[in-house]
């Protein structure tokens, strides 16, 4: 092992740690990991290592194919939610929620035909609001469908290239590592690429490589999809243990009337000369006055200068738990007429709402002082819960999570206006919003063309998508606002950056060091073994850190096992794309788990109970079917 492997596998191992670790989001440790890669370049030698082979292409990434892809990918799911095409399905299946499996089945079904052909979180977000809806319609745990919801979204990804970023990542990985053979065996005919082509029964002079098609993901990732949505409506929602129920028909996490209350100032009260915005700090943020009670019983936004007097009367925001001890701790006192007047706080001038905290949203790893300030303290967070229980503590001290669940207070303009530019789904609005129906057959005929234009090689997919963006612009079912707004940065960064330290991978040669140490020690095992120990190894790493880094990873390793053992790297590129989409057994493990912890009320135990058996049934079809459609 020379010292450029032992800096790359180094690097890969910190990488995986910062992953595991979770103190920064996986862009940034991408984004180390490519720094790190750099520095260890310069100390190796520069032009004499091997880490970066040109120093100009450092950021390559940001222009490889699969980013690409992945970016227009997410711009084209938008667009097909604008055109109401998830409304127009919802509504076709709402007669099947009559019966609790048939239930769970269509909205299962539904998410997972909408994840093949759009972005799977972005289909798990358009189909919650439904089933939650549903649920309460037909007084049913929501515990029973959210799970299995997003276990369908997953499933869904499998179907097609552009269904999910492994899949797609494979696609084109595929076309480079195939083109890189055919110059190694044209170079050397001696060597292990020359003899993988003469194996293979290829004329490597006239050989093309190509990318996996569109569909090329379908026969395998299908039938895992169709047997796995299967397995999750009669079977999965079944070993969810029923202490993780929420109650039926609970719609709303918090009871507003336990943190809203209205409270007069006494002449002993050590609230007076205080001025209202030195309330929070002088409660240790246990208590925020948001309304000034005037003499003729209106509730206006007070001053934050105004100064505290004897009978004063205000509308304050405080856990339940805190107030009990403030109110004799600060000698404060309960008006008349208080539930009344809280709940004409439900009018027109002031509303609240519960939303939730989605991926990679601007609040995922803040608190409430930077929502405070992308605000500009127009809102006030009444209360946060997390899996399912309101988090009794400070909220100044909250760090939010995705699948947090906040209770906003503010006027309804400003909610809808910073839950839209927060990234934030509102769970109060259960009625789902109606789409431009008059466009949605012209949105899937746009869709559908561009696929057809892909399909049979009239376009690559990435130009084909480019002109299936550009006609929805121009037919006004995408604003141009939406197309930059519904890129996933942080996952495009994250490719960009991994895609060099990949590469690594390989120009050093570790991936042909490991390869050959695994070839070597199941060197008696079948193939089918070595495929299926591969997928084990991806999906282990896919439930700990981010799908798309585990492919970059996985990836070229699972092609130099193929080389050594001299058969085709197909079967092996798909076992690292089947692998790196099943994330089944955490809530971090993928962003759809994430996002149903707190509206599902789960723990963090709840997923392995139904992810395991999910991810053992996962293994035991799709290693056959594997060697069925993509032969050794």
């Amino acid at each position: 092992m020379n010292a450029d492997q032992i800096a790359i596998l180094l690097i890969i191992v910190m990488t995986f740690i910062l992953f595991i670790w979770g103190r920064w989001r996986y862009d940034i440790v991408s984004i180390i990991a490519l720094g790190t890669l750099f520095i260890a370049d310069q100390i190796l030698g520069g032009q004499t290592s091997n880490l970066i082979l040109d120093e100009t292409n450092l950021f390559i990434g940001f222009a490889h194919p699969a980013v690409i892809t992945v970016a227009l990918v997410l711009i084209i799911s938008r667009a097909l939610g604008n055109a109401g095409v998830v409304e127009l399905i919802s509504r076709q299946i709402a007669p099947f929620s009559k019966h609790q499996v048939t239930h769970i089945s269509s909205l299962s079904g539904v998410v997972a035909i909408l994840s093949a052909i759009m972005n799977n979180v972005g289909a798990l977000a358009l189909m919650l609001p439904v089933a939650l809806k549903s649920s309460l319609k037909r007084n049913r745990s929501p515990s029973i469908l959210l799970m299995p919801l997003a276990f369908a979204s997953i499933l869904g990804g499998m179907i097609t290239m552009i269904g999910t970023p492994p899949n797609i990542i494979i696609a084109t990985f595929r076309e480079t590592q195939l083109i890189d053979l055919k110059a190694r065996a044209l170079e050397d005919v001696n060597s292990l690429a020359a003899l993988y082509f003469k194996g293979q029964n290829i004329d490597v002079e006239q050989f093309q490589p190509e990318a996996f098609a569109m569909l090329d993901f379908s026969p395998v990732g299908g039938a895992i999809a169709v047997l796995g949505v299967l397995f999750v409506a009669l079977i999965g929602w079944r070993l969810i243990p029923k202490t993780s129920y929420k109650k039926p028909g609970a719609e709303s996490l918090f009871s507003i009337n336990d943190y809203v209350t209205e409270i007069r100032i006494p002449g002993k009260s050590s609230f007076i000369g205080l001025k209202i915005h030195e309330i929070a700090k002088f409660t240790e943020e246990r208590l925020t006055i948001f309304g000034w009670i005037t003499e003729d019983g209106n509730v206006d936004t007070p001053m934050q200068n105004h100064i505290i007097a004897e009978g004063d009367r205000y509308q304050i925001m405080a856990d339940p738990v805190d107030l009990k001890v403030m109110m004799d701790e600060y000698d404060l006192r309960f008006i008349k007429l208080m539930r009344e007047r809280i709940d004409s706080l439900k009018g027109k001038h002031t509303t609240f709402k519960e939303v939730l905290i989605k991926p990679d949203s601007p609040l995922e790893n803040r608190d409430r002082n930077y929502l405070r300030k992308r605000t500009s303290n127009t809102l006030i967070l009444m209360a946060v819960a997390r899996q399912g229980e309101p988090i009794r503590k400070r909220l100044g001290n909250v760090v939010f999570r995705v699948g947090d669940v906040l209770l906003l207070q503010g006027s309804a303009d400003n909610l809808d206006d910073n839950i839209s530019s927060l990234d934030l789904l509102p769970l109060a609005e259960r009625d789902v919003t109606v789409g431009v129906f008059s466009k949605v057959w012209l949105a899937l005929l746009i869709f559908g063309s561009a696929i057809a234009l892909s399909i049979f090689g009239i376009l690559p997919i990435t130009l084909a998508f480019v002109g299936a963006v550009l006609a929805y612009v121009f037919t006004g079912i995408l604003p141009v606002r939406d197309i930059y707004s519904q890129i996933d940065w942080p996952i495009i960064v994250l490719l960009a950056a991994m895609i060099p330290v990949s590469n690594a991978l390989q120009t050093t040669g570790s991936t042909q060091l490991i390869a050959d140490t695994i070839v070597s020690v199941t060197h008696s095992m079948p193939t089918w073994f070595i495929l299926a120990l591969i997928m084990v190894i991806t999906m282990t790493l896919s439930d700990i850190i981010n799908n798309a880094a585990t492919a970059l990873i996985m990836a070229p390793i699972a092609v130099e096992i193929a080389i050594t053992m001299g058969v085709s790297i197909d079967p092996f590129l798909m076992c690292v794309a089947v692998g790196a989409s099943c994330a089944f057994l955490t809530p971090i493990g993928h962003q759809c788990n994430a996002l149903i912890l707190g509206p599902g009320g789960y723990k963090f135990s709840d997923y392995w109970r139904m992810g395991l058996p999910l991810e053992i049934l996962i293994v035991i079809i799709g290693t056959p079917l594997i060697m069925f459609f993509w032969p050794i």
